[in-house]
Order: structure tokens, then C-alpha cells, then sequence
């Protein structure tokens, strides 16, 4: 079977979207776990604090060049570094 971009489909593949097509498929999230899903993700976006900082205007500037290149504005990407450290998915590349 070919996919609508054109690439052929493994077998498995195939069996798993024409089941999937004929509706054969029910989703096993409970409205439970959906409302906590959604709880989570809000909370994770929700910015409800401020707080200044004093950095070296180089790094600053550094920070706005980067993001200007990402295309956001650069409290956004200091919001994003910080998120990421927090959550312990920024590593040191040292």
C-alpha cells in the first residue's frame, strides 16, 4: 500500500491504517486523565511571576542576537533556557 505522500508502506504498517481507517481503534483515555493532562500542560505554560535580573550587557546583547535569529523575543528565549535548566533538560556541552 502507498501512503497519500507517496512512500510505500511496510505490512504492518498497512494493517495498522486500514484498522485505523475502519474505525476499529478506541482510545483508552478516560476524561479523567484527559482533565489532568490538560491541568498539566496549562500549569507548565502558565507565567505568573516576573523577576529582574542584572546580567553583563554583552550577554544580553548575545541573548538578543540569538534571539532574533530564533525569531522571538529574547524574554521569551531567557524564559525558555531557564524552563529547560529547571527542568533538567538543559545539559552543559563541557
Amino acid at each position: 500500500m502507498t501512503h497519500e505522500n507517496g512512500e510505500m508502506l511496510e505490512e504492518e504498517e498497512t494493517a495498522v491504517l486500514e484498522a485505523f481507517n475502519a474505525n476499529e481503534y478506541e482510545s483508552v483515555l478516560t476524561e479523567q486523565r484527559k482533565s489532568t493532562l490538560v491541568e498539566s500542560a496549562n500549569a507548565s505554560v502558565k507565567k505568573d511571576k516576573r523577576i529582574n535580573i542584572r546580567i553583563a550587557q554583552r550577554d544580553l546583547e548575545a541573548l538578543q542576537r540569538k534571539a532574533m535569529q530564533e525569531g522571538m523575543p529574547y524574554q521569551t528565549l531567557i524564559a525558555s533556557i531557564l524552563h529547560k535548566y529547571a527542568s533538567g533538560s538543559l545539559t552543559d556541552s563541557r
